[in-house]
């Protein structure tokens, strides 16, 4: 299923807000999409190394099990599935849920509102402490998860809980989506791309469009929090989150890298952030930063 959905998700991610702009003025009304509040319901285990296994214990070496969080229009089973597997092999308890997902349609996730989603995020993440014994998780996304990741360190009380947080290619202050969101505000009007976003079932958009309900609480105050360890990870040529440096969180102890900073031929995308093994190395320093290795063969990522 997941060599299947890998390029399903591509075409949505790249499809999603063109075709929300175009319909613009045709889209007859859907029928609504089912709500939930959201549960913390446990994937379908893995069990196998560490992956999903609630009976992990984690290691002196790596006392945080990681929480990976997964983009818009994926699951945890694609997206930073071969990350979390690759921690796993290391030695790390990993831990993965599909979030904002409808009821009914659990193949596609990250679609709900960021306040909804994160919710769900939350429980599990106390869920993993409760199961593990661990004092603190760390917690790992990529895209909207990179954006939840900030979010639930900032906005859910559970700062204590949360050792680090690595957000690769986030929109932390809202992505115009190479500039397609300035042109349907032109065109259509906010209000309007929000009505289309909501219509279609991916009411997330608006909270990843720079103004948005999410992106608004996120920055008001600093995002970094007091306690916890920031790196924020983005490629220079990401397509999506754009411009790329609205994924950086500027403030002091954040530590915000570019993936060329370490590879720059590198020329990986949006997409290919969550494969890039540049990435994973950037991951894994920033995961145990008193064990960090330069990456001294680079790796080339995909563009797209």
């Amino acid at each position: 299923m997941a060599l299947t959905a890998r390029p399903v998700r591509r075409w949505l991610a790249r499809a999603a807000l063109p075709l929300a702009l175009t319909l613009a003025a045709t889209a007859a009304p859907a029928q609504a999409a089912p709500t939930d509040a959201g549960s913390a319901a446990a994937p379908a285990a893995s069990a196998s190394r560490g992956i999903n296994d609630f009976s992990c214990r984690p290691s002196s070496a790596h006392p945080e099990p990681v929480v990976l969080l997964h983009g818009t229009f994926a699951t945890w089973y694609e997206d930073l599935n071969f990350l979390q597997a690759d921690l796993a092999a290391r030695g790390y308890c990993t831990f993965a849920l599909t979030y904002g997902a409808y009821d009914g349609f659990p193949l596609v996730g990250g679609l709900k509102p960021v306040a909804v989603s994160n919710l769900e995020i939350k429980d599990y993440v106390e869920r993993v402490r409760a199961a593990t014994g661990a004092a603190k998780v760390s917690v790992v996304g990529h895209s909207e998860g990179g954006l939840q990741a900030l979010y639930l360190a900032k906005m859910q009380g559970i700062q204590p809980h949360i050792k680090a947080v690595v957000a690769i290619a986030p929109p932390t202050h809202g992505t115009d989506a190479s500039r397609l969101v300035d042109l349907g505000d032109k065109l259509l009007g906010r209000g309007t791309l929000d009505a289309i976003a909501a219509t279609l079932g991916f009411p997330v958009l608006s909270d990843e469009f720079p103004g948005g309900p999410a992106i608004v609480a996120l920055n008001d105050g600093p995002v970094a929090q007091r306690g916890i360890a920031y790196t924020i990870i983005s490629s220079r040529y990401d397509e999506l989150v754009t411009p790329t440096e609205t994924a950086f969180v500027r403030e002091p102890g954040v530590n915000n890298r570019y993936v060329q900073d370490s590879c720059p031929l590198d020329p990986v995308g949006h997409i290919g952030e969550a494969y890039d093994l540049n990435v994973w190395h950037l991951v894994r320093n920033a995961l145990d930063p008193g064990r960090a290795t330069p990456i001294l063969i680079c790796a080339v990522g995909s563009p797209g």
